[in-house]
């Protein structure tokens, strides 16, 4: 006798269990290896700054700290000064970053929305500065440095890298895909140029601008070159004044690696607030 269909027992098929492709598990063992390959300096900085300058030099090196001494941060942060060159850096590193954003945006809305004779070849010429390193125009950004009265100064350090073909190109390719009806929507409303810059396109740029913010902090607290040249020591940042500590006759590499940890620190918890931004920022561009 045959069940109705109703009646019949009903049989339950597993679809949760999914296959293992070898491809998956070498993809995740190369990521592994990557991610150890990245962490494994780091870690090894953060346990040898509670280390004693005999410990580090002992061979082989031992990773954990026989005895931790937290009074090397505080040993470096009183005797190196580092609270000021910190804020030498977060000034550079802030006010950089807003002059970045508002003029590669200006000059990326200039180079996507208007029409205008050379418009292509300035863009490209804009690119190929890309492949100028500083090294080779040092001496006469230097002299026009100097010429206007910033050497020894942050702003020597803010301004002359504030527009960056990097920047001018991400702006520029997002805000190719905002839809030309958009625009002239508002310009049939009677919003001026710069209001529709303003409160029609930059807000819709918003995850390139995130993009392009993230990528000036960690070029700004990096720089080395630059800062190394036209500031002097009461404005140093923090990598030149770190440099200049690791390079005494007697280094004490304990409190070299606590000050490098405290570099650190603001780029990894900007990096972790802001790692989603980067990502879906980087995306959006490149699909669009």
């Amino acid at each position: 006798m045959t069940l109705p269909a109703a009646n019949r027992p009903t049989t339950w098929t597993s679809t949760s269990r999914t296959r293992v492709r070898p491809r998956d598990v070498v993809r995740t063992v190369n990521l592994t290896a990557l991610a150890l390959l990245v962490l494994v300096p780091l870690v090894w900085t953060v346990l040898g700054s509670f280390k004693s300058p005999t410990e580090l030099s002992r061979r082989p090196p031992t990773l954990l700290p026989e005895q931790w001494m937290p009074q090397n941060y505080v040993e470096a942060l009183t005797g190196f000064d580092v609270l000021r060159y910190l804020t030498n850096s977060v000034i550079v590193v802030v006010v950089a970053t807003l002059l970045t954003l508002a003029i590669n945006a200006m000059a990326a809305y200039a180079l996507a929305r208007y029409n205008f004779r050379g418009r292509e070849v300035l863009f490209l010429l804009t690119l190929a500065t890309i492949m100028v390193p500083l090294q080779v125009i040092l001496i006469p950004v230097y002299q026009v440095t100097a010429a206007l009265g910033l050497t020894n100064s942050l702003w020597g350090v803010i301004l002359p890298a504030i527009a960056t073909p990097t920047g001018v190109f991400l702006l520029r390719q997002y805000m190719l895909t905002i839809p030309d009806e958009l625009i002239d929507s508002a310009r049939m409303d009677g919003a001026r140029e710069f209001g529709i810059f303003w409160r029609v396109v930059l807000p819709l740029c918003r995850p390139a601008l995130a993009v392009l913010a993230i990528f000036s902090v960690l070029w700004r607290w990096n720089d080395f070159l630059w800062p190394l040249v036209v500031t002097n020591e009461r404005t140093r940042t923090l990598p030149v004044a770190l440099q200049r500590f690791a390079s005494q006759e007697v280094v004490p590499f304990n409190l070299v690696l606590a000050i490098s940890v405290v570099s650190l620190v603001p780029v990894l918890i900007c990096f972790l607030v802001f790692q989603r931004q980067i990502v879906q920022g980087i995306a959006a561009t490149g699909m669009k």
